[in-house]
């Protein structure tokens, strides 16, 4: 027999004891579909697609897990003014995402560096044909218009990086307009280089300059230097 013999119907009691408390509660069901469910602002319902975004990068359709997306393009070529050429740029045909297959793991969401998918909170596209849940391009921007705005940045936190930059740039003008201008003399002419271990030669002096002649004494009169007979 065991030592710690406990009250007949304890543990009845303890059941219905949880049941009372149970019931005095207010039910928290939600009659959906009748009411729609308070969703948050980040839930993971279907991704949407902003075409002009796309760059055809392929990030996504090589990170994501299960290879549900599909993408395809062609080159055409832009004419650039100034350009001595004509660039190339990407043009998107082709984006489909088979849901029959996400997992809704986000990293496509993630990875892509121009912000061209986002999450929509919508999750009420059952399909009767497993088919009919391949989404092309067209369909995944019309969810577009039921992506939520971003939250708003924390007033008491560190601003973006964009901003940053903007306000950086902005101040640029002012500050270079009042810095007083600096003028540099011109640095001197360098004195020639010799090569290690080779003394510099003077150059040689060259000839002197040509004297003019000292004036002598001045003739007499009547000498024969000034050309005039003796008498």
């Amino acid at each position: 027999m065991s030592e710690r013999s406990g009250i007949p119907g304890e543990g009845l009691v303890k059941g219905l004891a949880v049941t009372l408390k149970t019931m005095t509660r207010r039910t928290t069901t939600q009659q959906y579909p009748d009411v729609a469910p308070e969703l948050p602002p980040r839930s993971r319902g279907v991704i949407a697609l902003l075409t002009e975004n796309c760059t055809v990068c392929m990030l996504c359709a090589r990170e994501c897990p299960d290879w549900c997306i599909y993408i395809d393009s062609h080159k055409e070529e832009v004419a650039v003014a100034g350009a001595a050429r004509p660039r190339q740029r990407n043009v998107l045909d082709k984006f489909d995402i088979d849901f029959s297959l996400c997992m809704y793991c986000g990293i496509c969401i993630e990875v892509c560096p121009f912000d061209a998918l986002y999450w929509s909170p919508e999750f009420e596209y059952a399909e009767y044909d497993i088919k009919d849940l391949l989404h092309d391009k067209d369909h995944l921007g019309q969810w577009m218009a039921t992506v939520p705005p971003p939250p708003a940045h924390d007033p008491h936190g560190e601003p973006a990086k964009e901003e940053t930059t903007a306000a950086r740039k902005a101040a640029a003008p002012t500050s270079s307009a009042a810095r007083p201008t600096v003028v540099r003399p011109e640095p001197a002419p360098a004195a020639p280089r010799t090569a290690p271990g080779v003394t510099p030669v003077a150059p040689e002096p060259g000839p002197a300059p040509a004297q003019s002649p000292e004036p002598g004494p001045a003739p007499e009169p009547g000498s024969a230097g000034d050309g005039g007979a003796s008498r």
